[in-house]
């Protein structure tokens, strides 16, 4: 099991450390959140191209635990990478202008996660560097993500990987036990846990998930079909804009 991690943590260090060749980028920049998930992707990301490379943002709003900051700061000091704290409820606060706008936790959530991730190509476009995801395979095949927001990225290191195997990489790279052991949340508002939210536990979800992967995304039972329909449902995140132009070039 061990040897599994170690080959996998350097296949996707090679990946990033690929694609920012590639580009001829300087660098990546990465939203940390004081999550599992963008801990892990921020640990990779500095194994892959030293911390000097790698930009943190920490985007917090006011429904942000103080908790995050703390362990956002520890692991960056950790890593040895800068931190940048931009709080972004001005932005947002900026759009409840708007004639008729609509305050609700939906709404208010994906302006979050879009308004994040403009800050990170800000920052990105500003010094050269390529924005790295911090999605995983379980939340983004049943759609629990914002389009164009927190699935946007020019990197996703660890979108091949279920949640579970995220917390054995953490494991591995010995991210704060604070952050490992947290409830996952996007902190959309206070007390907001991911689990409560989609309804269905992430071992539950990485076992239907498998389990539908394996049979050819034909469901077994209640729970199945249940998460199944949610991936359906979010197909449209997965894809490009449906279009009708040609890949081709028309012969002028």
């Amino acid at each position: 099991m061990q040897c599994e991690i170690d080959c996998e943590k350097i296949r996707i260090e090679n990946l990033i450390r690929d694609a920012v060749w590639s580009a001829g980028a300087d660098g990546v920049v990465i939203g940390v959140s004081g999550g599992v998930d963008s801990a892990v992707a921020l640990a990779l990301a500095t194994g892959a191209v030293s911390g000097e490379r790698v930009t943190a943002l920490f985007l917090p709003s006011v429904s942000t635990p103080h908790g995050d900051e703390l362990d956002v700061q520890e692991l960056c000091s950790r890593l040895g990478v800068l931190l940048t704290t931009i709080p972004i409820d001005g932005i947002i606060d900026a759009y409840r202008s708007i004639d008729g706008f609509e305050n609700n936790p939906q709404t208010i959530g994906n302006l979050m996660a879009r308004t994040r991730m403009a800050l990170l190509y800000y920052h990105a476009n500003r010094t050269g560097r390529l924005v790295t995801g911090t999605s995983n395979k379980t939340e983004y095949l049943i759609g629990y993500c914002t389009k164009w927001g927190d699935n946007a990225a020019d990197i996703q290191p660890i979108l091949h990987l279920y949640k579970k195997e995220i917390y054995l990489l953490a494991e591995a790279l010995q991210i704060p036990r604070a952050i490992i052991s947290k409830k996952p949340s996007a902190g959309l508002w206070p007390g907001q846990s991911d689990e409560d939210e989609i309804g269905i536990t992430y071992p539950e979800l990485d076992s239907a998930l498998e389990s539908l992967e394996l049979n050819g995304w034909k469901a077994d039972g209640h729970l199945e079909e249940r998460v199944l329909s949610m991936v359906k449902k979010s197909t449209h995140k997965r894809v490009p804009a449906l279009n009708l132009a040609g890949i081709a070039p028309r012969s002028l």
